[in-house]
């Protein structure tokens, strides 16, 4: 990473509110499923070696929008969407600020690039905001803005997207696509050798898509993840979980995805990829 530019990230969020099922710690047995998961995120701060102004998440839990739509709230509460778990993580805090200046600057930078946007000054934190980032950032100390997916949930017009964003990564801003990169909701808890295969290879089609240094080339590889079964069987029946890494890939420019945790969850493969 250079001293002036931020790097990109994709990142897995986790199934609902788990790193805080038993308790409100967030610290996970050694056996839990998820575990590798907590310790990635819990080292992304030290990864990154420096605090950015700001963090800008693309989260897959705010799709069903009729446009691109950015958070200009200044101190957002917590959008709960999740259901069924314990009381207790419906009491989850994160006082994390907004950043309404910088928002209204996103919006400016990406209809510099002809992309039009809304803004929502209203909307919480949903579980692909706060779940990940209370163990990334726990002091709640740097500002998010939420960004939605949009609409047409394609792989073009998000890398696009990304392509539009990729300047802010030289403002000190921190651009992290949140989603699952496997994300089956029938089949996550199902032992299946042979879709546990296919989220294998999905995995690695996906790693090798990443990884082309030409941005073009890069974006016509994504592009065709509509004609790969196991990509198709890994994210059903919608692939909004995907959708935030087509916009990191576009952010990234030049800058190649490297898998920083290739790890699974009850044999079902997931990775999360940094770009720079």
């Amino acid at each position: 990473m250079s001293n002036t530019r931020f790097p990109v990230y994709f990142i897995p969020h986790g199934g609902g509110p788990w790193p805080f099922m038993e308790n409100l710690s967030g610290v996970l047995r050694d056996d839990d499923p998820w575990k590798p998961l907590e310790v990635f995120l819990r080292g992304m701060d030290k990864e990154i070696g420096r605090r950015p102004k700001a963090v800008l998440v693309i989260s897959a839990h705010w799709p069903n929008v009729p446009k691109l739509t950015v958070s200009t709230a200044a101190h957002p509460g917590m959008y709960f969407d999740y259901g069924g778990f314990p009381a207790h993580t419906y009491q989850l805090k994160y006082p994390a600020p907004g950043a309404p200046a910088i928002a209204e600057h996103v919006r400016d930078v990406l209809k510099a690039k002809g992309i039009e946007t809304e803004t929502n000054d209203s909307r919480g934190y949903d579980h692909g905001v706060f779940i990940p980032f209370m163990l990334i950032y726990p002091k709640a100390d740097v500002p998010i803005i939420m960004m939605s997916l949009d609409p047409d949930l394609s792989a073009e017009t998000h890398f696009r997207i990304g392509q539009a964003l990729e300047s802010l990564r030289d403002e000190d801003i921190l651009i992290v696509g949140s989603g699952l990169s496997y994300h089956n909701m029938r089949m996550f808890f199902r032992r299946n050798g042979e879709h546990e295969a296919q989220s294998a290879r999905f995995d690695d089609w996906l790693a090798d898509a990443v990884s082309i240094a030409d941005p073009e080339a890069r974006l016509a590889k994504l592009a065709t993840w509509t004609d790969n079964p196991d990509a198709i069987a890994s994210h059903f029946p919608e692939h909004d979980h995907l959708v935030p890494v087509f916009a990191a890939a576009g952010a990234a420019g030049s800058d190649t995805g490297v898998p920083v945790l290739k790890t699974d969850f009850l044999n079902k493969r997931y990775s999360a990829y940094r770009f720079g």
